[in-house]
């Protein structure tokens, strides 16, 4: 480098996973999704989709948890659906029961990673939004 040219700035900083806020955010995303727990039918994903709307364009990372928090709340919920169906025949009383503790776990585990600053992938998640 010659002295006489002026030093480049160094390149903005990307928001990145050690932001606590940005993090809280990402968790929120995820977690929130728990508040079908209490509100039944759709309030799994009105948690995740309020936050998602409200935080998307403040962060790359909350717009993409966001995204894969719905995908999977409405994944589950076309599972629940067709569990809901095979329940004429008695196989889907079982089969809602293992989806509703599968959804409930899966979003600790992601709530849980997701707070280590990690980026979790729901398996069995139909992509709706991308």
């Amino acid at each position: 480098m010659n002295e006489t040219e002026p030093a480049s700035p160094p390149p903005p900083v990307p928001a990145s996973s050690t932001s606590s806020e940005i993090r809280n955010w990402c968790v929120l995303c995820h977690a929130s999704a728990l508040l079908g727990l209490f509100l039944h039918f759709f309030g799994h994903l009105l948690g995740p989709l309020i936050v998602w709307l409200m935080k998307r364009d403040a962060s790359a990372e909350i717009d993409a948890n966001g995204k894969e928090s719905l995908n999977f709340q409405l994944s589950m919920l076309i599972y629940d659906v067709v569990a809901g169906i095979l329940c004429f025949v008695l196989i889907g009383i079982p089969i809602l029961i293992a989806l509703w503790i599968l959804n409930t776990v899966l979003v600790i585990i992601a709530s849980v990673k997701t707070g280590e600053g990690k980026f979790y992938r729901y398996p069995l998640t139909i992509r709706f939004l991308s």
